[in-house]
């Protein structure tokens, strides 16, 4: 293959967004992952590696309007107060230190398996704290298990997580498939998280376990649901998940459901555009034009050809190699960059979902192996609660190899 300026500058284009994408930032410059992913889908075009055509073309525009389409329907959940209701029922009915942890976790991962795990992070970790802190608890045990519940949930389905729905979009798998086959890998999955961080911290979970609930606690948080923006927005989240069930076109029922919310007099339209996550869109598109250059550049069929000597149609293999691209370059770079390769093997809709799973669960190996991990020690710094690397490290890492172990099983 003839590795002329246009493959340089390709290749180039790509490290370099990659690596900001990785790391969150560049040195001397003051950029951001979306700033990174659009200077890098531009310079694709600048640089004739690709035409304005081909860079149209390459975004992925059913992922996009996905992720739209998920985000206002969870800001409207949010804004009714949903959350808060879900933290009320658990500060009512737990009176033990691990029941409290069963309930975070669970909650965590159920509500990540049909919204976007990043958002359930952002909006739970606050509440989780507030109520942990007052109930004099640890607070690091239960804000991990945010961080990986979440993710281990979120395998379950198309709309857990971003990766996901690309992999929804390019692979064809129904959701109805999707799910079956990957909600016994979060089950399992959620399990051994309760499992593994009750080990790590067993002081928390075995002296002086017990406590009153927090009913006044419950009681402020119920005082903030607007009930009928929550009964509508439930009814709206409830038939779009059921729309994706019976085979709807995913994007078009997620819009239709966020459209339909956008029609209402109890709230501002302000405030839903305001809980958006409009860089995240941004870079989604931006790095579907960059993996769109490096493609047309290097992936020549040769490559895809030899890339066939590492056995990618074996299960192990393959979760080996996309958990490692996934700490390497994140989960949503690893799942662009693998697509020339999965859609030449022997059964690519089974690959997918091999790839679905381990580049989610190889976002718990450490705390800035995912965006989820990110956001829930963010936000758990605002309450004076520090959730430090190799703290996160001891339960992180030995769960995604007994997580990843178990969907290598169960796929």
């Amino acid at each position: 293959m003839p590795f002329d300026l246009t493959t340089a500058a390709a290749v180039l284009v790509f490290v370099a967004t990659y690596g900001v994408v990785a790391f969150g930032r560049a040195p001397f410059v003051r950029i951001d992952r979306a700033g990174a992913a659009l200077a890098g889908g531009a310079a694709m075009v600048g640089l004739g590696v690709l035409t304005p055509e081909d860079a149209f073309a390459a975004v992925d525009h059913n992922t996009i309007v996905l992720l739209l389409g998920m985000m206002i329907v969870v800001a409207n959940l949010k804004l009714s107060g949903f959350f808060a209701l879900v933290n009320a029922a658990i500060a009512a009915r737990v009176r033990h230190a691990f029941t409290l942890l069963v309930a975070v976790a669970l909650a965590a991962g159920a509500l990540s398996a049909f919204l976007v795990n990043d958002t359930v992070c952002l909006v739970m970790t606050p509440l989780v704290m507030a109520l942990v802190l007052k109930l004099k608890r640890n607070p690091v045990p239960y804000a991990i298990a945010i961080a990986i519940a979440s993710n281990v949930g979120s395998v379950a389905t198309i709309t857990g997580n971003p990766q996901n729905m690309i992999i929804g979009s390019l692979s064809g798998v129904p959701y109805a498939t999707f799910a079956a086959t990957l909600a016994p890998v979060a089950a399992a999955g959620l399990a051994l998280t309760i499992v593994f961080v009750a080990v790590a911290f067993r002081r928390e979970f075995l002296s002086n376990g017990a406590f009153a609930p927090a009913d006044d606690e419950a009681a402020a948080a119920r005082a903030q649901v607007n009930r009928p923006l929550a009964i509508k927005t439930g009814l709206v989240a409830a038939a779009m998940v059921a729309a994706f069930f019976l085979g709807a076109q995913i994007a078009t029922a997620a819009i239709v459901a966020g459209a339909a919310l956008l029609l209402t007099r109890r709230v501002k339209p302000a405030r839903v555009w305001a809980e958006i996550d409009w860089p995240l869109l941004v870079m989604f598109a931006g790095l579907f034009v960059v993996t769109a250059g490096v493609e047309k550049a290097l992936i020549t069929p040769d490559v895809v050809k030899a890339a066939g000597r590492l056995a990618l149609d074996d299960t192990a293999v393959l979760s080996l190699v996309t958990a490692a691209l996934s700490n390497v370059v994140s989960n949503v770079p690893a799942v662009l960059v693998l697509e020339p390769f999965v859609k030449g093997l022997a059964d690519p809709q089974r690959a997918w979902l091999v790839v679905a799973m381990a580049s989610t669960l190889a976002g718990n190996f450490t705390l800035v192996g995912s965006i989820a991990n990110l956001i829930v020690a963010e936000r758990a710094r605002a309450f004076g609660v520090d959730v430090d690397f190799w703290t996160y490290f001891k339960v992180g890492a030995p769960l995604t190899l007994a997580t990843i172990a178990v969907g290598v099983f169960l796929v």
